[in-house]
């Protein structure tokens, strides 16, 4: 419990240190004190972090579901938005300087008087007495010069910087959230990958598994989202449908609806599921049973023989071992003929060195969404042996897709979201 809340202490103090960084770059050096636009950005700066929060907290907090979606679109997109706005204004701190000595040199310099040039004092008229003959003219008031316009000030330089600058980072950041936030938005792209097996038999040759993990239904991405996937999924024909992981972000109850558009999913061989780590923050078991009902099978610690001539496995996520449920390969590879190619289906990449042991062939996985945000990848290659993409363990390959949903903020970048058709390739063909 302790080091709990040292670590929300922490947690806390980061995040008020950056929003007080962000306060000061977008609001305090680029308006006037006391102005309206000063309060609205001060306001911003302080309701929009108590948004995210909500956001993060409202599911566990028993929040009713159409105030977790309410508060879900402004506080996960602020997390998104300050993460890029942060990068950006760091980079314009390089430049800032660069950009003051620029309009420094630009500006005209005051003219100076030569310090050898002779003082002339200013004549004062001495009074002519006029004749009485000549008749007395009025002269007019000679006009006043215009002031020259003062050269731009060190003051005047900063604030116009700080505009430019600022501008600038907030442009970079919402274009690229809001390119990010169309690339979910519009459904997954489908990739193909042919994996050769030298277990395979020629039979199999061609075999098409289309694999799709990281869906995260949850208060942002619904229905839609689904029905998007579903239609992805079914236009590529697949012999066999994989759902590794990571399905939903909420109950049954809240998500029921929103994955129904499962129960049209359609593969010559079925459809078949395995829990991912937000399963058991979300009720794994009712979750298993729910997909069961819309036409999936859940593969829990199991394995099958499909009739290509392969095995099918699958094994729980180790997230489960909280609740006793975790993953079990003994369970679900130790009596297998070795001489038939094994699959298997895991959430996370970070047990195919079971998987090696166990002398699985193919390990399909999810998970590390490619790292979603960049530069998040480079602490998704920390946690996980592969982010994303095919690679060879010993005897055992494994394939790790990027996700077709996002989890936080419904927003990606440089980690854009698919769907795998995986296409077996037998040596013996």
């Amino acid at each position: 419990m302790v080091v709990f809340l040292l670590v929300l202490v922490v947690v806390l103090a980061l995040l008020g240190g950056v929003h007080w960084y962000v306060w000061r770059r977008l609001v305090r050096d680029v308006t006037a004190p006391g102005g309206l636009p000063r309060r609205i950005g001060t306001a911003a700066v302080v309701v929009l972090p108590l948004l995210s929060l909500g956001a993060l907290v409202s599911a566990r907090a028993g929040v009713p579901f159409p105030v977790q979606q309410v508060i879900a679109w402004p506080g996960q997109m602020w997390l998104a938005v300050l993460l890029y706005l942060v990068l950006a204004l760091v980079v314009g701190e390089a430049v800032r300087p660069l950009l003051r000595a620029w309009l420094a040199r630009r500006a005209p310099a005051p003219e100076a008087v030569p310090a050898s040039a002779p003082v002339v004092p200013e004549s004062v008229p001495v009074p002519v007495p006029v004749a009485a003959t000549e008749p007395l003219t009025e002269t007019a008031p000679a006009a006043p010069e215009s002031p020259a316009p003062e050269p731009p000030t060190d003051v005047s330089r900063r604030l116009f910087v700080s505009r430019v600058v600022g501008g600038t980072a907030a442009a970079v950041a919402l274009g690229t959230v809001g390119y990010g936030t169309y690339g979910v938005l519009r459904g997954p792209r489908v990739k193909r990958v042919t994996v050769p097996l030298a277990k395979i038999p020629r039979a199999a040759h061609g075999y098409r598994i289309a694999v799709v993990s990281d869906v995260h239904l949850g208060p942002i991405l619904g229905r839609a989202h689904t029905q998007r996937i579903v239609d992805a999924i079914n236009s590529t024909q697949p012999d066999l449908i994989a759902v590794v992981g990571d399905l939903v972000d909420g109950t049954v109850e809240n998500l029921g609806p929103a994955a129904e558009p499962l129960a049209r999913l359609r593969a010559r061989h079925g459809s078949f599921f395995v829990t991912g780590n937000h399963e058991y923050f979300s009720g794994a078991d009712a979750w298993v049973d729910h997909v069961r009902e819309l036409g999936l099978r859940p593969l829990r610690n199991e394995r099958l023989e499909i009739a290509a001539g392969f095995d099918l496995a699958g094994v729980d996520d180790v997230a489960g071992e909280s609740e006793g449920q975790g993953p079990d390969f003994v369970r679900a590879l130790g009596d297998r003929d070795r001489a038939r190619a094994a699959v298997l289906l895991a959430h996370q990449p970070i047990v195919v060195h079971d998987a090696v042991r166990h002398g699985v062939d193919l390990q399909l996985s999810g998970h590390t969404h490619g790292g979603q945000l960049w530069p998040g990848n480079l602490l998704a290659e920390l946690a996980n042996p592969t982010v994303a993409g095919l690679e060879r363990y010993g005897d055992t390959q494994l394939y790790v897709s990027r996700g077709a949903g996002a989890w936080g903020p419904p927003v990606r970048v440089g980690a854009p979201s698919d769907i795998t058709v995986v296409e077996l390739a037998s040596k013996q063909a």
